[in-house]
């Protein structure tokens, strides 16, 4: 009986990996298109269902890392975490028919158990968006991210559910047309960034016909741009060459690495920004996130009973940025990073109590209001993009004179 069932599994194992794509950054490069002609669009096939039935979601369990993610993004919100929040459901509560897929009987139960000391979060496989681009996908990952920004409230507490997959590279329509029939079998949303002009339109029908919401990122701005320079574009996806800007980039990133935590003060003069604050106000990620945007960083922490290198001081003020913190936030933190350290309980009570806090964050705001001309930045409940925003309007704000903050780039 045990040899039986062992084969059955691994038949089903098998046939699910025939039927499903993994939803990560890939290139379907080896596909077989099933089409005679692979330019030719596909029609949807013929499905049946009951009138009055309606597909069961698939629930499956929440990573231990996820929750953890989402419980700390609460945190540093300010918002109380709801654990009685966390249960999901589809966001429409009639959702329409999907298109049918054979499923074995073993794959019919699609729950993951995760735990790992929390407790077990469930969660509703609910929509997809399938994100398509002929190049690395940056701009339309981060484009759907920015949308999907604006329903926080529903995804964090899981009020509902988004899987989002991206597939890079497709510079064939057979491709294309492989990745929008397995959308129409999860009744996806598609949305890509071809800069081919017979693609997008390609995916733009193709979508039309089997009914799918779709959304054209670069088609219209790319059109709106021509228009306004009178020229034709390209129709060839974006290329990313080794020019001077991309050995600089790389090159303040390596200066960046090294100026990390207060090391070598002699070269703070050769940074564009210097980050000044108390431990875990996210000085490091945010220094290497401005790095990896061209400008070169160094950090210096402030410590009570450990002077400030006199370097700080004779460098130019207006490059020079303060981070604060909320200290309820910034204990919460230090605890966390404590235990995770394995600091002895005499240490950790030194590091993250609240009146030891308390007092470093008034140890800095007096460093820091000695020192008018360093703008000071509060980072509690800010993402480390939003911080670096922040930075980048003051820096060229002051670098350029503008009337009104701006950041400003020459092609």
């Amino acid at each position: 009986m045990s040899r039986y069932n062992n084969k059955t599994k691994t038949q089903a194992k098998k046939f699910n990996n025939k039927i499903m794509i993994a939803s990560s950054t890939f290139t379907l490069r080896n596909l077989r298109v099933s089409l005679a002609d692979p330019h030719r669009i596909p029609k949807p096939p013929q499905t049946s269902y009951e009138p009055g039935s309606e597909p069961q979601p698939r629930k499956f369990k929440a990573s231990p890392q996820l929750s953890r993610w989402s419980r700390a993004r609460s945190l540093r919100s300010g918002r109380k975490f709801d654990r009685t929040g966390q249960q999901t459901q589809l966001l429409d509560p009639n959702p329409p028919p999907q298109l049918k897929e054979r499923v074995l009987p073993e794959q019919k139960d699609t729950s993951l158990t995760a735990s790992d000391g929390e407790d077990d979060v469930v969660m509703t496989a609910g929509k997809s968006i399938y994100m398509v681009s002929d190049g690395t996908g940056w701009t339309v990952e981060h484009s759907v991210g920015a949308a999907l920004g604006q329903f926080e409230h529903c995804l964090v507490d899981r009020n509902c559910a988004v899987n989002t997959h991206l597939f890079s590279g497709i510079d064939d329509v057979g491709q294309l047309m492989e990745i929008i029939k397995q959308a129409a079998k999860e009744g996806a949303m598609v949305v890509y960034t071809l800069a081919d002009p017979s693609m997008a339109e390609s995916a733009k029908q193709a979508c039309k016909i089997w009914g799918l919401p779709s959304i054209d990122m670069l088609g219209p701005i790319t059109q709106s741009i021509a228009s306004h320079l009178n020229v034709s574009p390209s129709g060839g996806p974006r290329r990313y060459p080794l020019t001077d800007e991309y050995f600089q980039r790389i090159e303040a990133i390596e200066f960046t690495i090294k100026q990390d935590d207060g090391a070598s003060p002699q070269n703070l003069h050769k940074a564009d920004i210097v980050l000044a604050g108390v431990s875990r106000t996210g000085k490091t990620p945010l220094s290497i996130y401005l790095s990896q945007k061209g400008y070169k960083v160094a950090n210096v922490p402030i410590v009570m009973g450990v002077p400030l290198p006199k370097t700080l001081f004779e460098i130019d003020p207006e490059k020079v940025f303060g981070l604060t913190i909320n200290p309820l936030v910034l204990q919460t933190i230090r605890r966390a990073r404590a235990k995770s350290l394995g600091f002895s309980e005499g240490v950790r009570s030194n590091y993250s109590e609240m009146d030891h806090v308390r007092e470093e964050l008034e140890y800095a705001r007096k460093i820091l209001a000695q020192n008018p001309v360093w703008p000071v930045i509060e980072v509690t409940g800010k993402a480390i993009e939003e911080t670096a925003a922040v930075v980048l309007r003051l820096y060229h704000d002051r670098k350029n004179k503008c009337s009104m903050p701006r950041i400003s780039k020459r092609y």
